[in-house]
């Protein structure tokens, strides 16, 4: 993507303040990680960041799947996936934050086919609420969550290419955690993202929303799988300069930091949602800062 921005310079101010608002509001482990990048790549983050909100608000807005609703769900995405690909492009736009998106893409050079495989995604989301096997779900979520991790590589700039596949498993990671926390929400949504075929073999019904010993079964299971997918995840941390090492390590702690949690309640995702406190992301980003990022085990 070369093309020049037709966008002004107080657009872009203004686009990018807003991507950072949405990610402060929404995306608040990202968030706290993202300060301590440098500011020019710091704002980069903040506009993928928005961009992929964005969509998944029109995939996840009340009632956007329901059977009156699909087909101009699917349109809205369908626009909205238009008029990124066109300001990507360089064409104008009177929205900042799309001005901002495009800016960065263009900038960073970000993949075309990242965004495509995106959309894609998000797109599934509108027709399929259950994945058979771990591997479906995988399928899934190369389009809504490893390609996050490509997406980011650039804004990152990694020493080497042997940190692609890191990025991709710390988006998987990064899913998985939010699917596991969210069980109950996407519920609301007729969603199960855990593989139906662990559900049978645990015996374990997410829809009863009680926990019971096979939902322990289930989900110490799940835990393990997830934290498996950070292992591979660390290797890249090393690969990433200073300050991109340490605003991934801030991310990926306090992320993982979720899993504890969820044992903590006893693995009850359907009443209570587990949540990292302000305290502990500013505590977790400050030891990071003054310590620098942990090159081999990454500790809670």
């Amino acid at each position: 993507m070369t093309a020049i921005s037709t966008a002004s310079a107080a657009q872009l101010e203004e686009g990018y303040k807003r991507c950072a608002r949405i990610t402060r509001e929404h995306g608040t482990t990202y968030y706290w990680g993202t300060l301590l990048l440098p500011p020019e790549r710091r704002r980069h983050v903040y506009a993928v960041y928005a961009l992929c909100r964005l969509a998944d608000d029109i995939v996840d807005a009340p009632g956007a799947t329901g059977p009156d609703h699909v087909t101009r769900t699917t349109a809205a995405l369908h626009e909205f996936a238009d008029q990124f690909r066109r300001v990507a492009q360089g064409e104008p736009t009177d929205d900042p934050v799309i001005a901002a998106v495009g800016h960065s893409v263009r900038s960073c050079e970000i993949p075309d086919e990242c965004f495509e495989r995106f959309f894609g995604a998000m797109a599934q989301d509108l027709t399929q609420t259950t994945y058979e096997t771990w591997d479906d779900l995988l399928g899934y979520m190369d389009g809504s969550a490893a390609v996050i991790g490509e997406m980011m590589l650039p804004v990152l700039r990694p020493k080497s290419s042997a940190a692609f596949e890191p990025a991709q498993a710390l988006g998987l990671a990064f899913q998985l955690t939010n699917f596991l926390r969210d069980i109950g929400e996407d519920l609301e949504r007729g969603r199960v993202y855990v593989p139906q075929e662990d559900l049978r073999r645990f015996g374990a019904d997410p829809w009863a929303r009680t926990v019971t010993r096979e939902w322990r079964e289930l989900m110490r299971f799940q835990l393990e799988r997830n934290r498996e997918l950070y292992h591979r995840a660390d290797a890249g941390i090393a690969l990433l300069p200073t300050s991109s090492a340490r605003c991934v390590a801030t991310a990926r702690t306090l992320y993982a930091r979720i899993l504890e949690l969820i044992e903590e309640n006893d693995f009850d995702v359907f009443s209570t949602r587990a949540r990292v406190p302000t305290w502990r992301k500013a505590a977790v980003s400050s030891r990071i800062l003054v310590a620098g990022p942990p090159r081999t085990k990454v500790m809670i």
